[in-house]
Parts: C-alpha cells; structure tokens; sequence
C-alpha cells in the first residue's frame, strides 16, 4: 500500500530495478484514464481491451530495455503509446478490407500488380525516346510550347507571359504542335504504345 503514494517516476525507478509491484500500482493508478482514451476512439471494447494490452506490453519492454527517459511524464508517454497503437489499428483496418469468396466475387479479381515489368518498363523508356526525337523535329515556337505544356506543367497563361505571345497565339501553337506531330506518327506508321 505504501507504493499508492510514489509518484509515477519513482515507481518507474523501481519496477526497473525488479520491483514487479511497482508496474501493477502505475497500471492500477491511469488503467481508467488510459483505457477510457482508448474506448473513445475504438467503440469496441475488446479491440480496446487489446489495445489496452499491447499499450502495457510496450511500455514493459521498454521499461525493462532501459530505453525509457521521460522522467516525470509516464502518463502522457503511456497515452501517446495507445495513441499510436490507435493509428496503427485504423491503418490496419483500413488497408485491409474484408473481403469474402463467393460465386459471383472472386479476391483474385480486384487483386493486380501495378508495377511495371523489366519489358514494359523498355517499351515505356522506348516511346518516351520516340516523343522526344519527334518534339525534336517540330519547329522552334511548337516544340517551345509544347515542352513548356507537357514537360514542365506551365498553364498556357504561364507559357503566354514566359514568351511574350498571347494566350490564343500559345493555344495554336500547341495545337499544331499536336497536329504535326499527328501527320509524323500517320506518316511513318509509328506506334506508340505499350
């Protein structure tokens, strides 16, 4: 009983050095505090008994690694550990979706790999080579426009103060730009996909 009236890091002091009761009074001391936080945020009360659960077992491992240097703030340190557990459980749940096999659903159907293959990444490193060889060819004041447009992200407000033309004068400019480059592709019977 005398422990109830330690204060937080002076139990902390000593459930390190192999007092074991000194943890369970600091568990007793914020469990309602602590467990209260969680229950706010979960609604469940057996996700937040877990929670509840992992909060203390990080708080012995790290109690017990030594790695524990807030002195005087157990209780925010403690919180801020639930806190982060929370984060993880929302991450967790919301980065994996329930999904359950029936006849007319299938997990492998919305499951794909979006990267890139060594093959299509090639074609896509080729065409890119291709656009840029054929922006070469266009006339100066196109290929200016349409570097600025494509490459650089400009708006045509942007392009049309950069180089001294009017807004529509840049428009057209882009627009046989695109024209140009039309009849090259048609002409050479270059495909540019992937």
């Amino acid at each position: 009983m005398a422990n109830i009236q330690l204060p937080d890091a002076l139990l902390v002091q000593n459930y390190v050095a192999g007092n074991e009761n000194a943890l369970e009074t600091l568990i007793k001391r914020h469990e309602s505090r602590i467990y209260g936080f969680i229950y706010s945020k979960i609604s469940d009360r057996d996700i937040s008994n877990d929670i509840f659960q992992d909060t203390f077992i990080k708080v012995i491992r790290t109690l017990k690694s030594n790695s524990y240097n807030e002195e005087g703030k157990f209780l925010p340190w403690v919180m801020r550990i639930s806190h982060n557990l929370i984060i993880d459980h929302f991450r967790k749940c919301k980065k994996m979706p329930l999904f359950r096999e029936t006849e007319e659903f299938s997990i492998f159907s919305i499951m794909s790999d979006d990267s890139l293959t060594i093959e299509n990444k090639l074609i896509t490193e080729q065409v890119e080579s291709d656009v840029r060889r054929l922006i070469e060819e266009l006339p100066a004041d196109q290929k200016e426009v349409l570097i600025m447009r494509m490459y650089q992200d400009m708006s045509f407000k942007e392009i049309s103060e950069c180089t001294g033309v009017s807004i529509n004068t840049a428009l057209g400019r882009m627009r046989y730009a695109l024209l140009n480059l039309r009849k090259v592709i048609d002409k050479h019977q270059i495909v540019l996909t992937n």
